[in-house]
C-alpha cells in the first residue's frame, strides 16, 4: 500500500484502513473496483471500523448533522461519514 505523504493525517488514516479492508478480503484491486460490490463493501466496513457509534451520535447532535463538522470531530473524511450514514440508513430499512 502506497500512501501519499502529502495528504493529511485524516486522509492517510482512512485510506490505510480502506486498503487493509480490501487486503483482508483478498480483493483484486489491480484494475480498480470503484462503484462495484467490492468497493461498496469495503467502504461500508471502513466506516464501521473507523466510527464509534456513541461518538457519532454525540457529534451528530453537537453539529446538527453537518457532515463536515462531524468528520472533523471524528477525525475521518466526509466520505467515511457519508458511507456510515448510508450504512445506518440501510440497517434501519432492513
Amino acid at each position: 500500500v502506497l500512501i501519499d505523504r502529502r495528504i493529511t493525517y485524516t486522509r492517510k488514516r482512512c485510506a490505510l484502513v480502506h486498503e487493509l479492508v480490501h487486503w483482508r478480503h483478498g480483493d483484486d484491486t489491480g484494475n480498480g473496483c470503484n462503484g462495484g460490490k467490492l468497493e461498496q463493501r469495503c467502504r461500508r466496513e471502513t466506516a464501521i471500523l473507523l466510527i464509534d457509534p456513541a461518538e457519532y451520535a454525540l457529534a451528530e447532535r453537537m453539529y446538527d448533522s453537518n457532515p463536515y463538522q462531524i468528520a472533523a470531530e471524528l477525525n475521518v473524511t466526509v466520505q467515511v461519514i457519508e458511507d456510515y450514514k448510508n450504512w445506518l440508513h440501510d440497517s434501519v430499512a432492513a
